[in-house]
């Protein structure tokens, strides 16, 4: 029986087509950058939609209607959700679980890894997966060292266990946003937030216990990147504040409250007077513990033991008037004292650093060998050019050092995060989810009240705020709107869902729904995953009406294979993280990929039929 092909579309759906094809083709392309790609791809289409109208049905279709994506809310979601989200990474809130998971690993490596892809998909159904993949990563590497379980066998798990958690909610992954508003603005039923829980944690699942059981066993052991750095130890004085847990508690049980990490060569107790650093030396207010260890370890010490890197006379009389330790935009930064700097051969106290540059210098690193007079305050240690000064101060005192010629400032420099305000920020974006959850607001303004919030409660800055938003998101998300408008005005999206039910002849709607599943699964491994989502949406919904079917489930095919970005590292930003992170090749993400996306691509093209009723 001969195949009923449907005839060839029009001149402009096919331009249309051929440009899509031409615009998935330079989404591979690493030469090209993808901001680059996105915006010819969008200019493109405005040009020849004006130089050639098409009449639509009430009217032309003007080339100015592809730039609405830039207000589309799905774009003004994402935005927000990605300025939300930071308020969440600058205040630190997930720094707390981090360590709850470190003490966990210890005790059971494999229960650990297990509670780990929990949480982490759990995590990333609310928030975006790259910080949360960003916070795991030192963990998981940490721990890998101190007990020597193999990274590689725990990195790649971690970072797909985050995509697993994305598919949950609506505001999982831009992908699914994308796929929602467009299936709305197709004149569908907007789906709420926890629509699709059921089939994306039942899949989720499966998903997770292959990551354990399965994943770390046949990923081939690779010495992992950041294993061979090695960060610059630093020497520095902890001072025991009043009122601190540790106060008259034993070393032993300061250090238990780091997990044991701190290692203490001495305790100085008043002007000069050092003591053995015995287990059960209880701990006064006053005390200085003498330690060495990376600028992250040392502030993580005093975050945790509620003490102070600087100096009890620093304390008493702040850097200067505004007292800039308590200022909420602090940096931390590594600085070397450089030959012919009038610092060589002084003392910072002598020098007055502190007046003179408004900030307090925390430890101090000397290479090859310890500082003389290891003991003395860092304020009271006679510098030699190439020592590497850990200071801390007001971004713009930071900023201001690097025109001095007496310093170098290095690459290290970091922003504290605003502690303090952790409980806020995770208040905040919980009512982002509630708010969304229940119907009170649409998830694109109650994101965007909690932008807001977060930015006028302190919890990040406005340049914290523009630095969280990604150019390379914004314009491949609005190329791919574009993309989606020209084939839905230009009939291109009904033409190739009529292609597709031809060519898939009699077959029932449930391999209709598994077909379209696997090739949104095969393109967003190649491509964009959100250009693969803007794409396949029209065509899902073309579909379901041609074959009479209801289109939810059409609909959820193309969104559950939009975001099956497993088999390759460039699939997602996070692949590419923990491919950097664990040394792996593109064949270790094919080797444990590939059988990923079969597992969820078999189980939910069973499942998305059952749910729905499909026949």
């Amino acid at each position: 029986m001969p195949m009923n092909l449907p005839p060839p579309p029009n001149a402009h759906a096919l331009a249309v087509l051929i440009l899509a094809v031409v615009a998935l083709v330079l989404f591979t392309r690493e030469k090209i950058p993808l901001e680059s790609s996105s915006f010819l791809v969008l200019i493109g289409l405005a040009v020849g939609f004006e130089v050639f109208p098409f009449h639509v049905a009430g009217g032309v279709l003007h080339a100015v209607d592809f730039f609405r994506g830039f207000g589309h809310e799905a774009l003004v979601a994402v935005c927000a959700l990605m300025i939300a989200g930071q308020g969440i990474v600058r205040t630190g809130a997930l720094e707390p679980v981090g360590r709850v998971l470190t003490r966990l690993w210890k005790v059971s490596p494999s229960i650990s890894l297990l509670l780990t892809l929990v949480v982490g998909a759990f995590i990333s159904a609310f928030i975006n997966n790259v910080p949360v993949v960003v916070l795991f990563l030192p963990i998981l590497i940490n721990v890998s060292l101190r007990t020597g379980m193999k990274a590689s066998s725990v990195l790649m798990p971690m970072g797909f266990a985050t995509l697993l958690g994305g598919t949950c909610t609506t505001i999982g992954t831009s992908t699914n946003l994308l796929v929602v508003s467009v299936a709305a603005d197709m004149g569908l039923k907007r789906m709420d937030m926890f629509d699709f829980l059921v089939p994306a944690a039942l899949a989720g699942s499966i998903g997770i216990a292959y990551l354990w059981l399965v994943a770390p066993r046949i990923i081939p052991e690779r010495e992992p990147t950041l294993a061979d750095t090695s960060p610059r130890v630093f020497s520095a004085h902890l001072a025991i504040l009043e009122g601190s847990p540790v106060e008259g508690k034993t070393l032993a049980q300061a250090r238990k409250k780091v997990d044991g990490a701190m290692k203490v060569t001495s305790v100085e107790r008043g002007l000069d007077n050092f003591m053995i650093p015995f287990p059960t030396l209880v701990l006064k207010a006053g005390d200085h513990l003498i330690i060495r260890d990376t600028p992250d370890r040392l502030k993580e010490f005093e975050k945790i033991l509620e003490g102070t890197l600087y100096t009890d006379d620093a304390m008493a009389a702040p850097v200067d008037d505004e007292h800039p330790l308590k200022d909420e935009d602090q940096q931390i930064a590594e600085i070397v004292v450089i030959e012919g700097s009038h610092l060589v051969g002084r003392t910072l106290s002598a020098a007055r650093f502190a007046d003179r540059y408004g900030m307090i210098t925390l430890a101090i690193h000397r290479a090859g060998s310890q500082p003389q007079k290891l003991y003395d305050e860092i304020v009271d240690i006679r510098l030699k050019a190439g020592d590497i000064l850990l200071v801390q101060g007001h971004r713009e005192q930071i900023a201001g050092l690097k025109k001095e010629k007496d310093f170098l400032v290095l690459d290290a420099t970091a922003d504290l995060p605003f502690a303090r305000k952790a409980p806020l920020a995770l208040l905040i974006m919980l009512g982002v989810v509630v708010s969304a959850a229940l119907g009170f607001l649409p998830i694109a303004i109650s994101a965007s009240l909690g932008a807001l919030l977060m930015i006028f409660s302190g919890c990040l800055g406005w340049r914290d705020a523009t630095s969280a938003l990604n150019a390379q998101v914004i314009l491949i998300v609005t190329a791919s709107l574009a993309i989606g408008v020209a084939l839905l005005k230009t009939g291109g999206a009904d033409y190739l869902a009529q292609l597709f039910v031809a060519l898939a002849g009699d077959t029932s709607p449930v391999f209709v729904i598994s077909g379209l599943m696997l090739l949104m699964g095969i393109l967003t491994n190649i491509v964009s995953n959100n250009a693969a989502a803007v794409i396949g949406t029209p065509i899902a919904v073309s579909i379901a009406a041609q074959m009479g079917q209801p289109a939810e489930p059409f609909v959820l095919a193309v969104l559950f294979g939009a975001n099956m970005s497993y088999a390759t590292p460039m699939a997602y930003k996070t692949n590419l993280l923990v491919m950097n992170a664990g040394n792996y090749t593109f064949n270790d993400f094919l080797r444990v990929g590939v059988p990923m996306v079969l597992i969820m691509w078999v189980t939910l093209s069973w499942l998305l039929p059952t749910l729905y009723g499909i026949k």
